[in-house]
C-alpha cells in the first residue's frame, strides 16, 4: 500500500503587508523587492496562531477529502513557529477538529518540514501501522521576523496547509531527503527560552537580535540552486523517470529566483514549476501545501499526474517526493 493524498486544505491570514507597507517600516521599495525576491505581498497573522491555522487548514482538507476526523490515525505537524511548546500543535489540531481516534506529534525541519512530513506518512502507511494521515504545515514567521532587517523581513508571511494521506492501490517512489547541521549557522533562529535569552533580556529590557530569523542570504540562494536540482534528479533516477515524465514540480516557495535557477538547471519549462509566492511569500513548511491546495482547487492538478515536491531550508536540510495525484 502507498499514501495518496485525497484532500487538501489551506488558511491564509487576511491581513496582507505589501512591498509598498514594507517600505514605510525600512529602507526598500516594491521594484528592489520584487527584482530580488519575486513577492508582492505576505499575509501576517494577527489574532490567529500556528495551531489555530492549522486547524483551520485541516478541517478544509477533511471537507475536501471526504473524510471525517473519526477516520484519522495520525496527525503530523511541521512547524517552526509553534504558539506553545507543549501540548504539541498537533494535539491543539486533534483537540479543534475532534479527531479523537488520532495520535499526533509536531516535527520541526523548517521549510523542508512538510515534505518530511509527507515522507513519513509514506513510510507508516506502508508499514501498516496506519491508513489515513493529516500532514500539516503551519507557521507564524511574522512572530519570528525582525521588522528592521530588510534583509529578511521582506520574505516571510503566515499561514497553514494542510493534506489528508489515504492507504491505496499505486505505485511507490522511494523518497531522498538529506541534512548537513555542520552549515547550520547559514540560517538560524535562537530559542527565547533559553538561559542566554533570559539573561540579555534582563540586562537590556530587549528581546536580542539572535532570537529572530538571521540568514545568510547569498549562502542559502547557492545551497538551493545546487542541492534542489540534485535531490530532484536523485528522486527521479531511483524511480527510473526523467523531468519529462513529471507534470509539476512544486517547490518550497522561498524565492522566484531560486526556482527559476533549478528548472534552469534540469532544463525544464519554467511552466512546469508552479508560483505563489508572489502573493504570501515564503511561509516556511506551508508553502507546499498551500500551493497544492490552490492548485488541486483550481482544477491543474488531474488524476493520474505526477508530481514533485522538493522542500529546503535550514538544518541545512533538503528532501524530495515524487507523488501520483
Amino acid at each position: 500500500m502507498i499514501g495518496k493524498i485525497c484532500g487538501t486544505g489551506s488558511y491564509i491570514p487576511p491581513k496582507i503587508l505589501s512591498n509598498d507597507d514594507l517600505s514605510e517600516m525600512v529602507e526598500t521599495n516594491d521594484k528592489w523587492i520584487r527584482e530580488r525576491t519575486g513577492v508582492r505581498n505576505r499575509h501576517i497573522a494577527e489574532h490567529e496562531t500556528a495551531s489555530f491555522m492549522a486547524a483551520e487548514a485541516a478541517k478544509r482538507a477533511l471537507e475536501n477529502a471526504g473524510v471525517s476526523p473519526e477516520e484519522i490515525d495520525l496527525i503530523l505537524v511541521a512547524s517552526s513557529s509553534p504558539d506553545v511548546i507543549f501540548p504539541s500543535v498537533a494535539c491543539e489540531v486533534q483537540k479543534e477538529i475532534q479527531a479523537v481516534n488520532a495520535a499526533g506529534y509536531d516535527m520541526q525541519a523548517a521549510c523542508t518540514g512538510f515534505v518530511f512530513a509527507y515522507q513519513s506518512a509514506q513510510a507508516y502507511i506502508a508499514a501498516g501501522f496506519y491508513k489515513t494521515i493529516l500532514a500539516i504545515g503551519t507557521e507564524t514567521l511574522s512572530s519570528m521576523v525582525d521588522w528592521t532587517d530588510r534583509g529578511t523581513c521582506i520574505l516571510f508571511g503566515d499561514g497553514a496547509g494542510a493534506a489528508v494521506i489515504r492507504a491505496a492501490e499505486g505505485t511507490a517512489y522511494l523518497p531522498a531527503a538529506h541534512s548537513d547541521g555542520c552549515r547550520g549557522d547559514a540560517l538560524v533562529c535562537r530559542s527565547r527560552f533559553s538561559s542566554e535569552f533570559v539573561e540579555a533580556f534582563k540586562k537590556t529590557g530587549e528581546t536580542p537580535k539572535d532570537t529572530y530569523i538571521s540568514m545568510d542570504g547569498r549562502g542559502v540562494f547557492q545551497f538551493a540552486v545546487k542541492s534542489v536540482p540534485q535531490i530532484v534528479t536523485e528522486v527521479l533516477d531511483k524511480a527510473g523517470l526523467g523531468t519529462e515524465d513529471i507534470d509539476w514540480f512544486i517547490l518550497h516557495q522561498a524565492n522566484k529566483r531560486i526556482v527559476e535557477s533549478v528548472a534552469k538547471r534540469l532544463k525544464t519549462d519554467i511552466g512546469k514549476f508552479p508560483m505563489n509566492l508572489q502573493e504570501y511569500g515564503n511561509t516556511s513548511s506551508a508553502s507546499i501545501p498551500i500551493l497544492l491546495d490552490e492548485m488541486n482547487r483550481d482544477g491543474r492538478l488531474e488524476k493520474g499526474q505526477k508530481i514533485v515536491i522538493a522542500g529546503f531550508g535550514a538544518g541545512l536540510s533538503w528532501g524530495a517526493s515524487i507523488l501520483e495525484w
